[in-house]
């Protein structure tokens, strides 16, 4: 078969078409795309709402995956030829002061992302820098890698967060972000592990990524200043807020979502007069991926569990399409090249 990509050049505009393999440079390394995943942003690509500074057209979208090594570039070592791997999205300079602090998801040298400025993971080959692949196990689930990288942006939500055994803990919103951050969010041993969403038929699904219960925002209004660590993965208008109302007195906050129309967005007064501690997260550093690796190889994080369709490459369009009214059956949407 003929190798194939998918291309979105520009909003409203997506083609499937013939995409030779780009050989492998010096510190590359050529992937065979085994899956890749479909999130929010990539839907912004297609419809025009991802900011402009933030996406390159024409680009081919993906950067949730997983593959295998088929071959490397000069200065790769040779053994990584046959590896499953999965691939941090980040272009970071590696140099400026961010990227030496470890935080090279806000690199200086300005914003450059697998699958949005570079040629993605919608295709049945990626070429990309070897210095981001995470080596999995020979036996690893590379359906389920796929959700590695979302996994990787709530992991650094959650060693912001910090949560230690027996403390109460909310995750607002029950889609893919919430439920790989309840995943990890159990492994530490909460009294109270709560998933706020407004779709109740996400409840059996949050309970069986870890959660104690889960509550619609009507109910999670009747218990503010609760829970001692709340993280907000929704990214709607409000949530924001919740998630800040929910934590009690001197409590912690991460926010990972982003509303394009906050109507009504965390009070100042209220954080500052219950000395909140907040957070925020944008996509994930290298550390992070390596908390959400480890804790996929050890068990603890099944991202296979989230998800919900699978579409061949050709079906892109439809795949994309795929929750339009339907967001309460389905969570996370793969592609099988």
């Amino acid at each position: 078969m003929t190798p194939r990509a998918v291309t979105i050049d520009g909003p409203g505009s997506l083609r499937v078409g013939p995409a030779e393999p780009v050989p492998p440079g010096p510190g590359e390394a050529l992937i065979r795309v085994a899956w890749s995943g479909i999130c929010g942003s990539d839907r912004e690509l297609f419809t025009g709402g991802r900011p402009a500074g933030l996406v390159r057209y024409p680009v081919v979208p993906g950067h949730e995956w997983s593959g295998t090594v088929v071959e490397v570039g000069s200065g790769v070592r040779a053994e990584l030829v046959g590896e499953s791997v999965v691939g941090e999205g980040f272009r970071s300079c590696q140099v400026c002061a961010a990227c030496r602090r470890g935080e090279n998801n806000l690199c200086a040298a300005g914003y450059d992302e697998t699958g949005f400025t570079q040629p993605g993971a919608w295709s049945d080959y990626l070429t990309i820098p070897a210095r981001l692949l995470h080596v999995l196990p020979h036996n690893a689930d590379l359906r389920a890698a796929a959700a590695l990288e979302p996994a990787a942006c709530v992991a650094q939500a959650c060693l912001k967060l910090a949560t230690v055994p027996g403390e109460r803990v909310a995750v607002v919103g029950g889609g893919s972000l919430g439920l790989l951050a309840t995943q990890l969010l159990a492994a530490a041993g909460p009294a109270e592990l709560v998933v706020v969403d407004p779709e109740p038929t996400r409840a059996e699904l949050a309970v069986a990524c870890g959660a104690t219960t889960s509550w619609r925002s009507a109910e999670a209004a009747q218990h503010f200043g609760r829970f001692d660590a709340v993280l907000e993965a929704a990214g709607a208008s409000g949530t924001a807020d919740l998630a800040t109302r929910l934590a009690r007195r001197g409590g912690r906050v991460v926010l990972t979502g982003v509303a394009a129309h906050d109507e009504q967005p965390p009070s100042p007064g209220h954080l500052v007069q219950n000395q909140l501690t907040l957070h925020t997260v944008f996509g994930a550093p290298s550390g992070a991926w390596v908390h959400a690796v480890r804790a996929f190889t050890t068990g603890v994080l099944d991202p296979g569990r989230i998800i919900s369709r699978e579409y061949g490459l050709d079906d892109a369009a439809e795949a994309l399409r795929a929750r339009d009214g339907e967001r309460a059956r389905i969570v996370k949407v793969l592609l099988h090249p």
